[in-house]
C-alpha cells in the first residue's frame, strides 16, 4: 500500500523541522516547490573567554522539496537549476566556512526510470578559496517514488535512501 503524497510531505516536513527552519513555498513560476528548509550550525572552541577563539566551523544546508504526481527529465533539470541559483548567492565563504550544500528532493507518486537516472546523475560542486580553505558547495539530489516506496539519489546523497526508508517504515508501523 503506497503512502499518499500529501501525507508523506507532512511527515517529511515534520522530520526536517527538528533541525531546519521551514519556509512555505512561494510562487516560483511553474515549479512545484512544496517547501524550503534551511539549516545552519556553528561550532567553536575558545580559551577561557569567547574573545580567545581557537577555531570555528560553519555548516549550512538549503533543502528544496518539490512535489508533483510525476516528474520528467526537463522539470528535474529546471528545478535543480533554480535551486542552485537561489542558494548560491546566499553562500558567504570565509576562513571558518566548511560547507553550504543544496539539497533538492523530488517527491512523486510515480517516477519513470529515465527521470530516476537523471536525478542520480545530477552533479555540482564548487570550492571557495585556494584548496577549498574557505569551504565548498555540493549538490545533493534525491527522488522519492511513493508507488514503489523507493528512493533514488546521487552519490552525494547516499544517506538519503536510508533516511526515507525510515520514514516509510515509521508510516507502516502507524498503519
Amino acid at each position: 500500500m503506497a503512502i499518499e503524497r500529501n501525507t508523506f510531505l507532512e511527515v517529511l516536513k515534520d522530520a526536517y523541522s527538528a533541525y531546519y527552519s521551514i519556509s512555505p513555498a512561494e510562487a516560483e513560476g511553474d515549479l512545484p516547490l512544496s517547501f524550503r528548509a534551511v539549516y545552519g550550525a556553528r561550532d567553536e572552541l575558545f580559551f577561557f573567554v569567547k574573545s580567545a577563539n581557537i577555531w570555528g566551523n560553519e555548516k549550512n544546508e538549503y533543502a528544496y522539496v518539490f512535489s508533483a504526481p510525476t516528474f520528467d527529465v526537463e522539470t528535474v533539470s529546471r528545478c535543480t537549476d533554480w535551486a542552485l541559483q537561489d542558494m548560491l548567492p546566499r553562500v558567504k565563504p570565509h576562513k571558518e566556512h566548511q560547507y553550504t550544500n543544496a539539497k533538492v528532493i523530488f517527491v512523486a507518486d510515480s517516477l519513470d526510470d529515465a527521470t530516476a537516472r537523471a536525478v542520480q546523475k545530477k552533479r555540482f560542486s564548487k570550492s571557495y578559496g585556494p584548496f577549498s580553505l574557505q569551504g565548498y558547495t555540493e549538490l545533493i539530489t534525491a527522488a522519492v517514488d511513493l508507488s514503489r516506496e523507493k528512493t533514488f539519489a546521487n552519490p552525494a546523497g547516499n544517506d538519503l535512501p536510508k533516511f526515507f526508508g525510515k520514514l516509510f517504515a515509521l508510516r507502516q508501523e502507524k498503519a
